[in-house]
């Protein structure tokens, strides 16, 4: 018999801490109180929502404290439909996310669409957030439940095309 240790299961974990900067501080400090806050690039002017590690998305420019409310409405751009399930997975199957053009944002942000069949979703269509009750909110974008149909058409591809 050997002695050596053919295989061991061993639970791990990391705890760390996190600052958040000031761009992404005011980002969340405004989804803490239901807004929606970005930042407006002092180069080429695009307005990211959320903001991104203090740099535009596009120009690599170091965003100012410039900062823009966008709307809760947008347009889906891309979506995929998620047919899979996996371990801890919290909806069933089929489900939508999808990458959203809030009004007043240059930059697309990922969320899920329910609301209406998963077959129903396409882009082009506009969404509106469902907001977790106030009292449970916290500085984070998980007090958006989700998205869903906005009363409202579907956006000409010209006006978000350009965000793909």
């Amino acid at each position: 018999m050997s002695d050596d240790v053919l295989r061991i299961r061993m639970p791990i974990g990391i705890d760390y801490n996190w600052s958040a900067g000031p761009g992404t501080s005011a980002h969340l400090q405004g989804l803490r109180v239901g807004k929606l806050v970005g930042h407006r690039c002092p180069s080429c002017s695009l307005v990211l929502f959320p903001p991104r590690n203090g740099v535009c998305a596009k120009c690599g420019v170091l965003l100012s404290t410039d900062e823009v409310e966008v709307g809760h409405v947008g347009t889906i751009t891309s979506f995929c439909i998620v047919n899979v399930p996996f371990l801890g997975q919290k909806i069933k199957p089929p489900y939508v996310a999808a990458t959203i053009l809030l009004d007043g944002s240059d930059i697309g942000m990922q969320h899920l669409i329910q609301g209406c069949e998963a077959n129903e979703v396409r882009m082009g269509m506009r969404v509106k957030a469902v907001w977790k009750p106030a009292e449970e909110w916290g500085p984070s974008l998980e007090n958006i439940q989700h998205f869903e149909p906005a009363a409202e058409p579907d956006a000409a591809f010209e006006t978000y095309g350009k965000h793909l």
